[in-house]
């Protein structure tokens, strides 16, 4: 077990390092050219301490030596700035890639993920992760590179020239330095905590958003705008006082160390003079102004490196959330020794399958039935009795807790997804479009129809007319999730879709709930053509859709209750007929 004083920003930074090991090469020449950037800095003081000295001589060459210095000056100095700007481009090109593969990483982690996280997490909040979060982490990681690394050389490279010209000052610097780091600390010490927070308020305020968004016409309809803005006040509110306590800490972090480092550079010009003037020429003034110069720069990375401390805090906390999202457990991977279904028949069969969301309450168990290759199977019973848990599970999107699905014979667990999700033909109550034209939409399952098959599907899907009344037909551009498009248009969409592939099995879960009743009475007609020698596995709330149904599963608390045709069951006169009744007799 780690110990609780390991600090998980710590364990964060480890794996920021990690990513960054893949453009090592880059980096290691990033730090050899801020090498070059330092040395170049520290040589300019050498030179302007030469040229103080010959002033102080009144030698009669001293304008032509002086001259040549200034000369050497600039020549360095235009030396060093190209350099710096080579290793700053390196270092913007290490950061972009880095997010980019951060980016690309948890983009793909979210398409492995287990649908149960995505089900159980808001989407906003997700979203958050990969482009709020990861844009803060860029920012920081961006200036990180800038200042720590000529910092931490500079540094160096100071403490060395000064102890070079005069140990004993050098000696008092050093002693003083401590000062400047421990009022860093101890200030820069509290910010992670307000990152975080900060971070985790702001990804609950985007899933806000994102909700509100898509449902906006259910907050108005109900009459919830006030309500949802208390809710959006209250976050809003939190994440205010988040950023202020953050942006506190942060700010007073470098002033507190530049007045630190002032005191310092006031007592060392005060040393420094003194032994100037009592050395007796050994110690000149030009070496002292080299020298104060070497303290100026000696202490200003700590004010940089103090005021990137609060970036980089702010950047490891939200590297820690996309970290944390890229290590969440992803789906079961196919087995090792999984087929590729190359053919279907439509032969389904679910053997005392049990299935739960959620370990306190058991959704479905010991559940039995045999879909035959080319049955239309239709399953009715009331909200939350497991109906579309089913879909779920043939479809695999979660596994079976216990028991076993057959397709074909085999377990669906010995199947690649991507073969057994090839076979079906799935139209849900819940329709997805994406941003993009008819056609593309429609062929999303057949990228390869010809402009014949497309327009066949559409028009026996009843699409066909509405699209044509669109401003440039199949080629009209809808924005994401069908745009102004009807509920009942992005249904038809859905159905053509599912048309155009004519899949061995098609699943229908509510697939005309959208639809008024005579288009729905068309596209039944066309449905019962397309089920012609396919397995059909249809769940409906509307029992006049499914009358036709070879068997029909009645299903309540998880369970299969009764099974028959449509009038075995109304003889039956149990809980289909009564279902029934509900819906066809007057009251």
């Amino acid at each position: 077990m780690r110990s609780s004083s390991v600090r998980p920003d710590r364990d964060i930074l480890k794996k920021v390092l990690r990513v960054l090991g893949r453009d090592r090469f880059t980096l290691a020449l990033s730090l050899l050219l801020a090498l070059c950037v330092v040395a170049g800095t520290l040589y300019v003081p050498i030179l302007i301490g030469r040229a103080i000295d010959l002033i102080a001589g009144q030698n009669d060459v001293a304008f032509a030596s002086i001259m040549q210095i200034l000369i050497r000056v600039g020549i360095v100095a235009g030396a060093t700035a190209l350099l710096q700007w080579l290793m700053n481009t390196l270092n913007n090109r290490v950061t972009y890639r880095t997010v980019r593969d951060l980016r690309d990483a948890a983009f793909r982690k979210i398409e492995i993920l287990p649908l149960q996280y995505i089900d159980t997490h808001a989407h906003g909040e997700i979203v958050s992760r990969v482009i709020a979060d990861v844009d803060q982490f860029a920012d920081g990681l961006l200036l990180g590179f800038s200042q720590i690394f000529t910092g931490v050389i500079t540094i160096l490279g100071t403490l060395v020239f000064m102890l070079v010209i005069n140990w004993k000052i050098a000696l008092a610097v050093i002693l003083l330095t401590p000062l400047s780091l421990i009022s860093a600390r101890v200030i820069a010490g509290r910010t992670y905590r307000m990152y975080r927070a900060q971070s985790d308020i702001r990804a609950e305020q985007t899933g806000l958003i994102d909700e509100m968004m898509k449902q906006q016409k259910v907050v108005q309809a109900f009459s919830h705008t006030a309500e949802t803005q208390a809710q959006f006040d209250e976050i809003n509110e939190r994440l205010a006082d988040a950023y202020q306590k953050a942006t506190f800490y942060s700010s007073i972090t470098n002033p507190s160390t530049r007045f630190v480092n002032a005191l310092v550079y006031a007592g060392v010009a005060l040393i420094g003079a003194l032994t100037a003037v009592s050395s007796g020429g050994v110690f000149t003034v030009g070496q002292l102004a080299v020298f104060l110069s070497y303290a100026a720069q000696y202490t200003k990375p700590f004010n940089e490196i103090s005021g990137v401390v609060a970036e980089l805090q702010n950047a490891l906390a939200c590297a820690g959330r996309v970290f944390a999202l890229m290590e969440e457990e992803p789906q079961t991977p196919d087995a090792a020794d999984a087929v590729e279904l190359t053919a279907m028949d439509g032969d389904i069969r679910l053997e005392n399958v049990s299935f739960s969301y959620s370990a306190e309450k058991e959704l479905i168990s010991a559940l039995n039935f045999y879909a035959k290759p080319g049955q239309r199977v239709a399953i009715v019973g009331p909200t939350g009795c497991g109906k579309t848990t089913i879909i779920n599970l043939l479809m695999r999107f979660y596994d079976v807790d216990g028991g076993a699905i057959l397709v074909e014979g085999r377990d669906i667990r010995g199947i690649t997804r991507k073969s057994l999700r090839g076979g079906y033909g799935m139209v849900l109550q819940d329709t997805w479009l994406r941003a993009g034209t008819i056609r593309e939409n429609i062929t999303l399952g057949k990228p390869d129809a010809t402009e014949e098959e497309i327009l066949n599907a559409a028009k026996a899907s009843h699409a066909h007319s509405f699209i044509k009344r669109l401003p440039d037909g199949y080629d009209t551009v809808i924005g994401e999730d069908g745009g102004s498009l009807s509920q009942g248009q992005k249904q038809l969409l859905c159905i053509t879709r599912v048309m155009l592939r004519l899949p061995p099995v098609l699943i229908l879960d509510e697939a005309t709930s959208s639809i008024d009743t005579r288009t729905e009475q068309q596209v039944q007609s066309a449905f019962a053509r397309l089920m012609e020698g396919r397995t059909s596995i249809v769940v409906a709330h509307r029992l006049s859709t499914i009358r036709e149904a070879d068997v029909i599963l009645v299903m309540n608390e998880g369970k299969i209750i009764e099974r028959g045709t449509h009038e075995d069951l109304l003889k039956l006169d149990g809980f289909y007929a009564r279902l029934y009744q509900s819906q066809f007799v007057a009251s």
